[in-house]
């Protein structure tokens, strides 16, 4: 897993303030649930230990995929990009063109993400059938049941 994320400074800061709370908050109460688990004695049938190792792992994983994320990100200025095609970090209203409803994504990094209010992942299958289309162009997108079919109505920036 040596792939870029492309993240906006926001969204790196999301990451590592997850992190941070994560390794400098949560570890230490866990650690310290173990250690009075630990004290109670016999391990073997100590539900409160068993409780505790499983949190830390499911924690440790957790830990372990944000400093992977942080790792391979590259923050990404939009000043700089194209400004009339889909690109990262834009608004992208598109019109599907077997339903006729039309929706408004906004590309963003790692992170960020957020389905229910529009924001779409960079690297997702959506977003990358509809990055380098320009307005009036259409986008075919690969979906489970089938292809999907966007034109590009309009590209915005913030």
């Amino acid at each position: 897993m040596s792939d870029i994320l492309p993240m906006t400074r926001v969204g790196y800061d999301k990451l590592r303030a997850e992190l941070d709370e994560l390794e400098n908050e949560k570890m230490p109460e866990i650690t310290k649930r173990l250690a009075e688990a630990r004290a109670e004695g016999d391990l073997k049938e100590n539900a409160e230990y068993h409780g505790a190792r499983e949190s830390q792992g499911m924690l440790q994983a957790k830990i372990n995929l944000l400093k992977d994320k942080l790792s391979r990100a590259e923050i990404i200025d939009t000043s700089k990009l194209p400004k009339d095609e889909v690109v990262f970090g834009c608004t992208v209203t598109v019109k599907d063109l077997d339903f006729g409803d039309t929706e408004e994504f906004t590309l963003v990094g790692a992170g960020e993400e957020d389905f229910d209010n529009g924001k779409i992942n960079i690297t997702s299958p959506l977003a990358q059938g509809l990055v380098g289309k320009k307005v009036g162009q259409t986008a075919e997108v690969e979906v489970p049941a089938g292809t999907n079919r966007f034109e590009i109505v309009s590209i915005e920036f913030e």
